[in-house]
């Protein structure tokens, strides 16, 4: 087996990358001290969006999230050949890890060569349980539990056509 070295384990490098693709595009966007936004704001015209976006997917800590998704990962995937099954013939991997420490080192790894993922969300790990198990529920308990109904089932909102 061949010995790793820290570059064959280190994940892409995101950020670098980007900066890469994007100066290749706009060389003149560019200066020795990195990017020069107002260079590319002239360059890219009427395309950049104003303001606070309108439509999306947004939560507390996004900014933060997207930070952590760009930063390279720096572990090592290692096989585990006593739990594998037919190891040396299969074309599937069993993966078991933080998702996106393991999706950072699957990207550069396996470019191109990933026809599925199928990926375990990390619902009621640890002690504080955040997802419901149970559905089978009724309304009345759900907008209590989600908070729209207090607990003589008042409604909360004033939007009843949400409730």
């Amino acid at each position: 087996m061949k010995k790793l070295t820290e570059q064959d384990g280190k994940s892409l490098d995101m950020v670098n990358e980007n900066l890469e693709a994007l100066k290749a595009i706009f060389p003149e966007a560019f200066t020795e001290d990195g990017v020069d936004f107002e260079a590319l704001r002239e360059l890219l015209g009427d395309a950049i969006a104003e303001g606070e976006e309108k439509y999306g997917l947004n939560w507390h800590g996004k900014k933060k999230a997207r930070q952590i998704a760009l930063l390279p990962s720096l572990g090592t995937l290692r096989p585990c050949l006593e739990e594998s099954v037919d190891w040396d013939t299969t074309q599937n991997l069993f993966v078991e890890g933080d998702n996106l420490e393991v999706l950072k080192l699957l990207q550069k790894s396996y470019a191109n060569k990933v026809k599925m993922i199928y990926i375990d969300p990390p619902y009621n790990t640890g002690k504080e349980f955040i997802y419901p198990d149970k559905f089978q529920d009724n309304l009345d308990t759900y907008l209590r539990y989600t908070g729209q109904k207090d607990d003589e089932g008042f409604k909360v909102s004033s939007n009843v056509s949400a409730q």
